[in-house]
């Protein structure tokens, strides 16, 4: 019963009706279900949007791989340093991101994390609330989870 209505919950929040965010009921029982190595990449995640919106370049820097790219919707592949300078001169600036859903495929030392937000940001010099869906490319390395690399589209 329990898998009825996870897949439930989950094929609701990814479907079509993407554009209401996920509730609050909805959210306890996903991650109640979650793998250790699913909560690790959803606090990472979580982590990593907040620190973008709190303009935190240095704890950002933790978490991502030295060869780390941001794709933008434009499909321009940015370098990690140059995404950190214009976050840190707000010609990228992130104000919220409200989650409508996610989801997190783990295979071995490997994972795809897949979240859509509405995200309240200004890019150079237009502001707007993106509905905004990143993919992100992860690794585990000794037991801890990096990002590779993150791809933004809008859905």
């Amino acid at each position: 019963m329990k898998l009825i209505i996870i897949a439930l919950l989950l094929s609701t929040s990814l479907s079509g009706c993407a554009q209401n965010s996920l509730s609050t009921q909805d959210t306890t029982v996903m991650e109640q279900q979650m793998t250790n190595d699913e909560a690790q990449i959803l606090a990472l995640t979580r982590k990593f949007t907040q620190l973008m919106i709190d303009r935190n370049t240095a704890e950002l820097d933790k978490m991502v791989d030295k060869d780390f790219s941001l794709t933008h919707i434009t499909g321009y592949v940015q370098p990690k340093a140059e995404w950190f300078k214009e976050i840190e001169q707000e010609s990228m600036k992130y104000y919220s991101a409200e989650e409508v859903s996610r989801s997190i495929t783990v295979n071995g030392d490997t994972a795809e994390f897949v979240q859509r937000n509405l995200l309240d940001a200004r890019i150079w010099g237009s502001r707007n609330k993106w509905r905004l869906q990143q993919t992100m490319t992860l690794e585990k390395r000794n037991g801890t989870w990096i990002i590779l690399k993150s791809v933004a589209r809008t859905f």
